[in-house]
């Protein structure tokens, strides 16, 4: 009777000689292991394992050659590396042919990006304008253009936003200009486009790449509250608490000056909560000072909260800031409270 394990470990076998550069005789013994056992359960290992070892010994491995689209994704894979001159047109037939996958297509794309060499390119931007029909791979292909954002990839992007009307792929551009740090055409999009929705999806790219500069800029210029309200979400997620606090003393619409004081609170002790006691000496409006105290509250900033109870001459507002005070579990909060209790 056989051994059942008797075809793992040729596999194995191959797999450690291949590792010690024997290349030859890791595919004897994968050559041995499928005609001794054909329906073994290694079969695909061994299958990708030739790949490999060919690969390594300069044999090109062409993916429309294989039968089993799993197989062609690793030999896709293999290609990652090669030489684009040899490997672009390959790549270029597979795109081209109606019996592949998308799922194929999608990562001869992948593969193809990463030669950044101009004809390489030209395919990519071929799909990345709808040239083929494939909306899916229009999508990736627009993703790709900003991973590998070299300077004529953005250009390419900056083509595909202008001339598409196309919600999804103009999403995706934006997406793509932050994946290349491309700030510039996020500020322009997020200044002159017409479609509210992407409007704010070009601001919240903007902040994502880290575009605190462009998103201040914008807001100077900015009259709706909505939009405003976008733009400090941006300066958020970017970390820009020192640009927070300038607009915080400079807001003149309270629901906005609240929303920022809100973010300022989920940020950290430090400078906001410094900015956040001084901002509440000098305010007088109410629902501000509720604010502040709140997000004092939510950074558990107890010392300015402290200071602040003591100097507040309104009743109502002096009972909210102990009530929080009450419910924070610091040696600043409990000894206040021992103070009130002692008078």
């Amino acid at each position: 009777m056989q051994d059942t394990r008797a075809d793992g470990a040729l596999y194995w076998k191959a797999y450690a000689l291949h590792k010690v550069g024997r290349g030859p005789e890791a595919l004897a013994a994968l050559a041995e292991m499928q005609k001794k056992y054909p329906n073994t359960r290694w079969l695909n290992d061994a299958k990708a394992l030739q790949l490999e070892v060919n690969q390594a010994a300069g044999r090109g491995t062409s993916p429309e050659n294989q039968s089993d689209e799993e197989l062609k994704l690793l030999a896709l894979n293999s290609l990652m590396n090669s030489d684009p001159e040899r490997t672009t047109p390959l790549l270029e037939k597979l795109l081209a042919d109606p019996k592949a996958t998308p799922r194929l297509k999608s990562r001869a794309l992948f593969v193809l990006a990463q030669k950044r060499n101009p004809r390489g390119t030209e395919v990519i931007a071929k799909f990345a304008k709808g040239g083929t029909g494939n909306p899916d791979l229009q999508l990736k292909a627009v993703e790709y253009l900003g991973v590998y954002g070299s300077k004529e990839n953005r250009q390419v992007l900056a083509e595909v936003y202008g001339s598409t009307s196309d919600p999804a792929v103009k999403r995706a551009a934006l997406r793509a200009f932050a994946l290349g740090h491309d700030r510039e055409q996020l500020l322009n999009a997020a200044k002159g486009e017409k479609n509210a929705d992407l409007r704010m999806e070009a601001i919240r790219q903007l902040g994502i790449s880290g575009g605190q500069a462009e998103l201040a800029q914008l807001y100077t210029t900015e009259t709706s509250a909505d939009v405003k309200r976008n733009i400090i979400h941006g300066l958020f997620i970017s970390g820009a608490g020192d640009k927070l606090i300038e607009l915080a003393k400079s807001e003149k619409d309270p629901s906005v000056r609240l929303d920022i004081i809100h973010r300022l609170g989920t940020m950290g002790r430090g400078k906001t909560g410094d900015a956040l006691a001084g901002m509440y000496g000098s305010e007088s409006d109410k629902n501000v000072k509720r604010e502040i105290l709140k997000s004092l509250f939510i950074q558990g900033n107890a010392q300015q909260m402290v200071a602040i109870a003591r100097k507040e001459t309104d009743v109502g507002l002096k009972q909210e800031a102990v009530q929080l005070l009450s419910h924070m579990k610091s040696k600043e909060a409990t000894d206040f409270m021992m103070e009130l209790l002692n008078k």
